[in-house]
């Protein structure tokens, strides 16, 4: 039997408790599917910070390093200084292991979740590509003068041909995967210049990729088009700091927050998957907590890991459990956090027999 080695971090907030309920799925999914999981977990957080003054060793990150993939719960909390945690930890995985890509898919299950008038999932189903360790988030910023009046502050947006070009070529590969094969570069080069980069790198890659349809659209625009044309969108590529943004305002047309998962991935080596939501310490320990976004996660690592057969069925029983009405929706305190674990597990099961629900 396969087995599949995964590092585990709840983390902070939330993260917990929505790492336990995607566990929950995750176990289910591999007794039905016939594969393993070798889980290692991980303290690190907020908790851990303030109790040993330690964020990330590097004993426990080379550990990290060797696994398959990585599954983070949630990060941040309020009790330490903003970007302390984060960096220590999510940020640190995405630079140090070169998650290039930071995959988010934005797929509508049912148009009752959808804020759009007259949309539904054949008009919301798009996968957006950011890139994820270059840009404005590369960590070149510094200030002069700090604290004074005529304080200045600076960062730099870096961006390199072979950052561009592997995430637009990986782009282009998804998108000739899917039934429409079309591809939108989304920049801002008419006034960022430097974007030119990408404008030139995403021209000369296409030529490689004559089957798939490529479009332009500047990221004002795209947002635009987002809200009034979702269904213009099959896959698009983004540079880091638009990519942020582009994101969120999917994550609303497909249902907000509580149900978007996103990979980072280094393609072929270990890749680390999350739900997109904050941790939101004010709800911890309350079992009120959605866990539909962590779910998602788990799908999004099954597909990495081979094992799409999984990780279709785990999408397919969430999107049944919203079209159906069992799972009402995935706010706070709409579904008890265990509750929901344990009504995809029980769909999984149902669907593994051939019953419907």
């Amino acid at each position: 039997m396969k087995e599949h080695d995964i590092a585990v971090i709840g983390g902070d907030g939330i993260g917990p408790e929505v790492t336990a309920e995607a566990m929950k799925v995750l176990d289910v999914a591999a007794e039905i599917f016939g594969f393993g999981t070798r889980r290692t977990e991980y303290p690190f957080g907020t908790d851990h910070y303030l109790k040993t003054n330690e964020i990330f060793p590097d004993d426990a990150f080379e550990e990290v390093r060797q696994r398959d993939a990585i599954y983070l719960g949630a990060i941040g909390d309020p009790r330490v200084p903003v970007g302390l945690i984060e960096y220590g930890i999510i940020a640190r995985m995405r630079f140090e292991l070169d998650l290039y890509v930071n995959l988010r898919p934005i797929k509508l299950f049912d148009e009752r979740l959808c804020p759009l008038k007259g949309k539904g999932p054949a008009d919301v189903d798009m996968v957006i590509v950011r890139e994820n360790t270059e840009g404005a988030y590369a960590g070149m910023h510094g200030f002069c003068h700090k604290g004074q009046p005529l304080e200045v502050a600076t960062q730099t947006m870096v961006y390199t041909r072979e950052g561009v070009e592997r995430v637009t070529r990986y782009a282009f590969e998804l998108a000739r995967t899917r039934t429409r094969k079309k591809l939108t570069l989304i920049d801002k080069a008419n006034a960022v210049r430097a974007q030119d980069i990408w404008t030139r790198t995403f021209a000369e890659v296409a030529r490689d990729f004559p089957e798939v349809e490529t479009d332009h659209a500047y990221v004002d625009a795209a947002c635009m088009w987002l809200v009034k044309n979702p269904e213009w969108f099959d896959v698009a590529v983004t540079p880091n700091l638009f990519g942020d943004i582009v994101t969120d305002l999917g994550a609303m047309l497909q249902g907000g927050m509580g149900i978007a998962a996103s990979g980072n991935l280094h393609p072929g080596r270990v890749s680390l998957f999350e739900p997109i939501h904050g941790s939101a310490p004010k709800h911890a320990g309350q079992n009120k907590a959605s866990p539909v976004a962590a779910i998602m996660a788990v799908s999004m690592m099954l597909d990495y890991l081979g094992e799409t057969e999984a990780s279709r069925s785990v999408e397919e029983a969430v999107a049944q459990l919203l079209r159906s009405g069992e799972l009402k929706g995935v706010g706070t305190g709409m579904h008890p956090t265990t509750e929901v674990g344990d009504l995809v597990v029980a769909e999984l099961r149902r669907s593994a027999a051939g019953v419907s629900a």
